[in-house]
């Protein structure tokens, strides 16, 4: 995971006003944590203690599995470090340690193959022998269970009798008729743990004991000699029972000690799960979704996403695919939350924790640095004024990679021409090093400026003339107003004090501002309309020569069959001509016998054209859209080598010499690459078939592969059980067409697949 400064998470969650949500979301994890404890840590509660893509893999998996919550477990770090040391844990450390081992006992018997992730991961946590047993030497409450120490259960119910025969006593005594008139009350009182009665002065000729405390009243609490004894025997039994858990608490840390680094292990193991039932839980308990997966391209698209600090939020959908989004337009109309949004659906995607959104009509990449320029970096301790601030804050993040980053008012602190032109050239350096980035500001000279990269997108926060109010809706690729005046009459500010605000402004620079946001809208539009003309022109072109070639081509077969067809008609007539001059009837037959012979022979025979071509061995042929070099020749068929390395039988008609060499052919390729055809495919993918299926598909394939003069074919099969590529094979050695067959290479498939030479 990515690790940045402590306090950069701390400063990114609060000015992306994340802090409640992190906290309530801190609140489902089994191990507590203080509040303070979110950010200063080495290791944010918000993190993923492992791969992101394997945590993905568990939440989908887990999310219909119902498991039972994991134990309320306070940190193990300092037991472990007491065993590390040899040290003997006390009975509640021990207690600990067996409720962790056994939820993960729990767990591997009730995670079934439907969760063949989760299921692996149990898999590989192997519990000795003698650390399985430690869950059956404790009750739920942690105590020892009954029967494993038999002397500890005496001990036990001595004690459990000693405290009835004292309360039985006591009860006894506060109804003794010498006694009552001395009692103050009837209550049983303690002091010290030591069970007494509250007694009048006089009390010594009715009751003998030891006097303990006084009331403020004047009042004796007064341990009785009879239950003071008891007492005695009592403190001893505990004495014993404590004397005889240090020894058993000896003995099991003593164990423990043997397998400290599997306990390390399985203490990490639960961080690790808690992790992930604390993110589904959280999901279930405020209706929240993942992002599972993120997305590979430079392109965030929101669809309904509420931002967490929003009560009744108007779900956010965007579609930011440029690499600088610039948010201008009305004051209050959600320019800044729409940051906020866009930034904490990254941020939280990025640690797997769940949002409201539709995640199914969103994407969201992977940014390795998240990084908000929000708050006012003022400071008056440090004398740093807000412009300083904020060209410290851009010092430090010029050169970060990966780097997604949200500017808000970017303006904020200085002269707005020499910002515009400032910012202008940190925002192309802070681009050219691939960072994406969203600002809001109400420069439209810096809006100008930028507007004509192609890197920006424009996104105008939109306004209501009619009521006066923001719509808290974005317009995509324009350049919005600030209503800074209509902003103020919506509060109240007198109308003549705004039409002198208005005077003040002048007529000249409010038309410049209006020039400059159509300016920028046209150029906005004429760069679109660009874009897609160019589109169209390019398209038109292709088709154009797409059609010239089958042109071409028609015009060629054409001429080919117009000679052939007048060749024939002049041999059978005149062969037709030589029977009608016979004058019997068997040279008649004899005639026509001989014109068919003609016929038959001139069929058989290449056109003029192809014979024109001369075609000749190692010559270079064009066929369809590649090239080739005749290896052998036989009648109107010719044996081609293709650039890919592929062999094919092709007829002389199909193919045109050419005196370019071809590019890459290289008769030492190792690669085998099969070029397709257009109308019979040279592989066929058997996944899935039954048996019979399957070779009726393989059987029509080859048949096919043979009628196109193939040489070569690939057949998928898989692997599997083995028994469709023993079917495969078996029909392969009894076909009377095939040459040879052989596992393909292994980027072609291994031995899932076969080559099959024809």
């Amino acid at each position: 995971m990515t690790k940045q400064p402590k306090q950069d998470y701390e400063i990114l969650v609060s000015r992306l006003d994340l802090i409640a949500f992190i906290e309530k979301f801190a609140s489902f994890f089994a191990r507590e944590k203080n509040k303070d404890s979110h950010f200063t840590s080495t290791f944010p509660i918000f993190a993923l203690p492992g791969d992101r893509q394997f945590f993905s893999s568990l939440l989908q998996e887990l999310d219909s599995v119902e498991l039972k919550p994991l134990p309320r477990l306070p940190k193990l770090d300092t037991p472990l470090l007491h065993l590390q040391k040899q040290g003997t844990l006390s009975l509640n450390e021990i207690f600990s340690f067996s409720q962790l081992v056994g939820y993960f006992i729990y767990l591997k018997k009730h995670i079934a193959d439907c969760s063949p992730r989760t299921k692996a991961w149990c898999d590989k946590i192997l519990i000795p022998e003698v650390i399985a047993k430690l869950p059956t030497f404790f009750t739920q409450k942690g105590e020892i269970t009954k029967g494993i120490y038999p002397y500890i259960d005496e001990l036990y119910s001595q004690i459990k009798q000693t405290k009835i025969r004292i309360d039985e006593s006591l009860q006894k005594l506060l109804h003794t008729q010498a006694l009552l008139p001395y009692l103050v009350d009837k209550s049983v009182h303690y002091i010290n743990q030591n069970e007494c009665l509250l007694l009048k002065a006089g009390y010594n000729h009715s009751i003998k004991g030891m006097v303990l405390e006084r009331s403020q009243s004047g009042f004796f609490y007064l341990l009785p000699d009879s239950i003071l004894t008891l007492k005695e025997r009592q403190n001893i039994l505990k004495n014993s029972l404590e004397e005889s858990l240090y020894l058993i608490c000896k003995e099991l840390s003593s164990t423990l000690t043997k397998h400290l680094p599997f306990l390390k292990f399985l203490n990490h193991c639960f961080d690790m799960f808690d992790s992930i039932l604390a993110r589904l839980s959280f999901a279930k308990a405020l209706n929240l979704s993942f992002i599972y997966a993120l997305d590979s391209k430079n392109h965030i698209i929101l669809h309904e996403f509420s931002h967490p600090a929003l009560h009744s939020p108007k779900p956010l959908s965007i579609d930011f695919s440029g690499d600088c989004l610039m948010i201008t337009g009305v004051n209050a109309g959600g320019k800044t939350m729409l940051l906020k949004s866009i930034l904490s659906a990254c941020f939280l995607s990025k640690f797997l924790i769940p949002l409201k959104i539709n995640p199914h009509r969103s994407k969201i990449p992977h940014f390795k640095h998240i990084n908000a320029i929000i708050s006012d970096p003022q400071n008056s301790k440090n004398d740093i004024s807000t412009f300083a601030g904020r060209m410290l804050e851009f010092s430090q993040i010029l050169n970060t990679p990966n780097l997604l980053l949200g500017i808000d008012e970017i303006e904020l602190g200085t002269d707005a021409d020499e910002a515009a032109s400032l910012f202008k050239v940190l925002l192309e350096h802070l681009l050219e090093n691939k960072a994406k980035i969203l600002l809001t500001t109400h420069h439209k000279r810096l809006a100008a400026l930028m507007a004509n990269n192609p890197q920006v997108q424009l996104c105008a926060a939109m306004y209501d003339i009619n009521t006066q109010r923001p719509l808290f809706e974005f317009l995509d690729g324009s350049i919005g107003k600030s209503y800074a005046f209509e902003t103020a009459q919506r509060y109240n500010i007198p109308s003549t004090l705004i039409q002198k605000a208005k005077d003040v402004y002048g007529e000249d620079r409010q038309r410049l501002n209006e020039l400059i946001e159509r300016s920028s809208a046209l150029e906005i539009e004429l760069t679109h309309k660009k874009e897609q003309l160019e589109k169209q022109i390019t398209e038109y072109q292709n088709k154009i020569l797409s059609l010239k070639e089958q042109e071409e081509q028609q015009k060629q077969e054409f001429q080919a069959l117009k000679h052939t067809l007048q060749t024939q008609y002049h041999k059978a007539t005149q062969t037709l001509k030589d029977a009608l001059k016979a004058k019997e009837s068997k040279e008649i037959h004899k005639a026509f016998n001989a014109a068919h012979s003609a016929f038959n022979a001139l069929q058989a025979q290449p056109s003029t054209q192809f014979q024109k071509q001369n075609l000749q061995v190692n010559d270079y042929v064009k066929y369809q859209n590649t090239r080739g070099k005749i290896l052998s020749i036989k009648g109107e068929t010719c044996l081609v080598e293709l650039e890919s390395g592929m062999k094919l039988k092709e007829k002389i008609a199909n193919l045109k010499k050419t005196q370019q060499s071809p590019k890459s052919l290289n008769l030492q390729k190792t690669t085998f690459k099969i070029a397709q055809n257009k109308s019979v495919g040279v592989s066929l993918d058997l996944h899935g078939m039954r048996g019979e299926e399957a070779i009726e598909k393989l059987d029509e394939f080859l048949s096919n592969a043979l009628m196109a003069g193939y040489d070569e074919v690939l057949v998928y099969h898989g692997i599997g059980t083995g028994i469709l590529s023993r079917l495969v094979k078996e029909y392969l050695q009894q076909h009377p067409k095939i040459i040879s067959f052989d596992d393909a290479p292994a980027n072609m498939g291994g031995f899932g697949a076969k080559v099959i030479k024809l």
